[in-house]
């Protein structure tokens, strides 16, 4: 009776990547070598799983849907082979990938791999063996995670666009400059009608004191609707009010650029007024609040005031009384003050 094989593929990125790279082999080749190393050895594929956009090293085996379907197929003997292009697509990761490959043995599945073929647990040996691959490809995956972030760092102190959605003020311009894929690359460049958007955004945070969902509110019942013609999200405009690429400001990670003036949507003055009065306003530090925590109504002095006595923040309170009129008509009379804070909890 011919072999039973389970097959698993998988790429970090969702995107394809370099075909002369064996260990990062898009999904396409992948699955053609596992079939036809299959059908060389007499084997049965019953199974083929596969993961996109999932990074072997970033994470954990127990967080990965399609391995931990495979492993509930593996404990109902539904597959006797384990098959992958490269033992790294069971993961990269020193301290856990040996484990789980070991687990699979345990449990009576051989796993193969199309190019080094089969991860045997006989011997010291073998399980030496088995932990040098994987520690060996945790190391790669460190490295290469350190090149990509030098290089995006690098990319950002340089003033290029980095990939990745173009955020909302912006569009993407071609530079006449090919990368080494004979790609043109494109670089960003401010959108003039999305840029009034983003202007009016900061001048009503700054001069109107209004907060995200205030201004979510405000833009949606002007009829000024996002890029896909949506209203706006409270979470998108604190996203964007944060962002330093308004003042012309790239960043990658903790790296920063100095501002690029033709990226400048927003004076670097404005921006840094708007992060100082959100940053005012949150709870955390209510303790140094100079600015009304609301700016419409009669309390814009809630918070702001303090008590001669106790030195307490005073807050607005409110009562009413109903008073009688000559003519026998009710009317009633509101009274609206300031009282401590501390004295309310206490009575």
């Amino acid at each position: 009776m011919a072999e039973r094989v389970q097959c698993l593929y998988r790429v970090s990125t969702t995107k394809q990547v370099d075909h002369d790279d064996q260990n990062q082999a898009d999904i396409p080749v992948q699955r053609k070598a596992c079939r036809e190393f299959a059908r060389k050895m007499g084997w049965i594929i019953v199974g083929e799983e596969q993961e996109t956009g999932v990074s072997g090293f970033k994470v954990s085996a127990g967080d990965r849907d399609k391995l931990q379907l495979i492993k509930e197929r593996a404990e109902q003997k539904k597959f006797d082979i384990l098959l992958v292009f490269m033992f790294d697509r069971l993961g990269r990761r020193s301290d856990e990938t040996p484990f789980v490959v070991e687990w699979f043995v345990k449990k009576g599945i051989h796993v193969w791999s199309d190019n080094e073929s089969e991860q045997r647990f006989e011997s010291h040996t073998d399980r030496l063996t088995n932990y040098i691959r994987f520690w060996q490809a945790d190391g790669e995956s460190q490295k290469t995670s350190i090149r990509t972030k030098t290089a995006l760092s690098q990319m950002v102190l340089e003033g290029r666009f980095r990939g990745g959605k173009t955020p909302c003020g912006y569009k993407l311009d071609k530079s006449g400059i090919l990368n080494k894929r004979k790609h043109e690359v494109n670089h960003l460049a401010i959108d003039e009608e999305e840029a009034e958007v983003i202007r009016m955004m900061f001048d009503l945070c700054v001069s109107s004191g209004y907060g995200k969902f205030r201004m979510a509110r405000f833009l949606n019942d002007h009829g000024i609707r996002n890029r896909q013609g949506e209203n706006w999200h409270d979470a998108t405009i604190g996203a964007i009010l944060h962002n330093p690429l308004y003042k012309g400001v790239l960043r990658s990670g903790d790296t920063y650029s100095e501002p690029f003036e033709e990226l400048q949507i927003i004076k670097s003055e404005l921006f840094d007024m708007a992060q100082n009065l959100m940053t005012e306003r949150t709870n955390e530090n209510k303790e140094y609040r100079t600015m009304p925590l609301n700016t419409t109504g009669q309390s814009l002095l809630s918070g702001n005031v303090f008590c001669g006595h106790c030195g307490g923040r005073l807050v607005l309170t409110a009562n009413g009384k109903v008073y009688r009129q000559p003519d026998g008509t009710p009317l009633k009379k509101k009274r609206i003050r300031y009282v401590c804070y501390y004295s309310r909890i206490r009575t």
